[in-house]
């Protein structure tokens, strides 16, 4: 099988294209490297740098590998850079995925993987966990941008079976530690220098925190779901609440670090508090996560004191 997969280069699309190559697929990874990082590109994949709104460019690469699936994980990805500047948020997050969209389904793709947002899609959910049926308003152009070009990807199934994987807080192994998101992977390096911890908020503030691991078993089950035909939105996260504070006591404990947090405000966007439930993607997909979060966290904590960072 062969699969187009952009932000390949990222944290998540790197380790689900490993498994697509484990697997035993043909991988051709579409990243412009704008934040993924090419040491992150799998060996035995094919790798193009390119933007994924570079239309012609995009249109020659199916015409020439002629791809079974598409899994699409370039994005814009930071809360704080949509609200700064929504205009290139849209452009990046709606348009490059109707460019997909459109090309997957001109050159006969089997199936079409979009990499949702859990987090974001709901806004302040008044029921937790929170189901895909509910309504609500994204709180930031990030929010915004992924939940219409999920709406695209639907419009789109009657042409290409198409799923929407809707993360919770994805973390663990090579989840970039200098940006913004990420706090496990923040914390864990800062911890590890012995650095100041900064939390935004008062650190009441909760996510539904899945592993990486269970996050490529999640895409595994779509690549079946949607060679099968079928179509639908799933959100994968474990469906339990953890605080920011809760995660900067367990790894505190781990790491061994002895000083306190520093609070600062709130982020403009953030969610105050999510979880996701997964009944439908347990009973749809066959996705269970199965890594708790004292396990994922030590293996993070692991992978960053190897690196040395």
């Amino acid at each position: 099988m062969k699969v187009i997969l952009t932000g390949g280069a990222g944290f998540i699309g790197s380790h689900v294209a490993e498994f697509y190559i484990k697997e035993g697929h043909q991988v051709l990874i579409i990243d412009d490297l704008s934040t993924g990082k090419e040491e992150n590109i799998p060996q035995d994949s094919r790798f193009e740098k390119i933007s994924i709104l570079e239309y012609k460019k995009m249109e020659k690469i199916f015409e020439k590998f002629k791809p079974d699936i598409v899994n699409h994980h370039a994005a814009q990805s930071s809360v704080s850079v949509s609200t700064k500047n929504p205009l290139y948020d849209a452009d990046v997050n709606i348009k490059g995925t109707i460019i997909l969209l459109e090309l997957s389904a001109r050159y006969g793709c089997k199936g079409f993987i979009f990499a949702g947002s859990g987090g974001t899609a709901y806004g302040e959910p008044e029921v937790l966990p929170v189901k895909e049926s509910c309504q609500g308003v994204p709180k930031s152009p990030y929010g915004v941008s992924k939940k219409s070009a999920e709406m695209y990807g639907m419009y789109y199934s009657e042409k290409i079976p198409f799923v929407s994987l809707r993360y919770g807080n994805v973390y663990g192994p090579r989840q970039d530690p200098f940006g913004e998101a990420g706090v496990i992977a923040i914390f864990s390096r800062r911890m590890l220098n012995n650095e100041e911890v900064f939390i935004y908020g008062d650190g009441t503030q909760t996510r539904d925190f899945i592993f990486i691991g269970d996050v490529v078993k999640a895409n595994k089950k779509a690549t079946e779901y949607v060679l099968k035909g079928n179509s639908g939105i799933f959100n994968i996260a474990t469906g339990k609440e953890t605080s920011v504070n809760e995660i900067f006591k367990k790894l505190k404990e781990i790491t061994n670090y002895k000083k306190d947090p520093i609070y600062k405000p709130r982020r403009e966007g953030e969610v105050y508090r999510i979880s996701l439930d997964i009944e439908e993607a347990k009973e749809k997909l066959g996705f269970y996560p199965e890594v708790q979060i004292e396990e994922g966290l030590k293996k993070t904590v692991k992978y960053f004191y190897e690196k040395g960072e």
